[in-house]
Formats: structure tokens, sequence, C-alpha cells
């Protein structure tokens, strides 16, 4: 803000002294419209017009810019809520993941089922059941 102030000041030093140099008069003249003054302030007019412009169509690029800046960072502030949220979610998760270890539930274990033996295609056409007659 200071540094602002002091390029401000020796600006203004600057063109009080341009001013003071440049006293011979002059006439501009436009079409129909004509203007006579000194040189420093016809200078001092066509360069302030010439940064009026320069803001004029530079803002609109600048606005844009702005709202860019400003959509981002409400994406960002969402984006963070979203992660706040997600590892909140994941310590409850870890922590019921750490009581269910630490239970002593008593899971039983499965039950054995007998396997039956293989029988093939042939064996089901056939009607032989594998198994041998008994013996007399």
């Amino acid at each position: 803000m200071q540094l602002g102030l002091i390029i401000g000041i020796v600006c203004a030093i600057g063109a009080v002294i341009f001013a003071m140099q440049n006293i011979a008069p002059v006439t501009v003249t436009l079409g129909l419209w004509s203007f006579e003054g000194s040189l420093a302030l016809v200078l001092l007019v066509a360069l302030g017009l010439g940064a009026l412009i320069a803001g004029l169509i530079s803002s609109p690029a600048m606005i844009r810019r702005q709202w860019n800046v400003a959509q981002l960072g409400r994406q960002v502030a969402d984006l963070e809520h979203k992660l706040a949220e997600a590892m909140r979610h994941n310590e409850t998760l870890r922590i019921q993941m750490a009581q269910a270890r630490t239970s002593t539930v008593n899971i039983e274990p499965p039950v054995a089922v007998e396997e039956k033996p293989y029988v093939g295609l042939r064996t089901l056409i056939a009607g032989d059941s594998g198994e041998k007659p008994p013996t007399s």
C-alpha cells in the first residue's frame, strides 16, 4: 500500500515538472470540434484517455478471471468438505473394524459336507451304480 502511494507521488511530481516545461499552446482539431490548450495538458488528456480505453478493454477479461477464481474457490471448499466427511466416515469404519476384531463372537466352523464319489455319464446311462453286488 505504501509502495503504491510513493509511486503515485513520484508520478505526480513528474507530471507537474512535465507540465511546467511544456507550456507551448497547441490546437487540437477533430472533425468539427477544436480545442486549444498547453502541450502538457493535451498530452496528459491523451494519456488519460488511453489509460481509460485500455482499462475498459481489459476489464471483461479481468472480471471473467475473478469469476473463475471465485468458482474454483467454491469448488475447493466443496472438495475439502467432502474430504473431511470421507475421512470422518473412514475413521468410523476403522473403529467399527477394530471393535469387530476385538469382540469375542464365537464363529462356528463350517459343517463338513461328505463328498460323494464322481459318477461318470456312462455309469449313469448304463445304470451301473459302481457298487459291487454283495457276495454270499
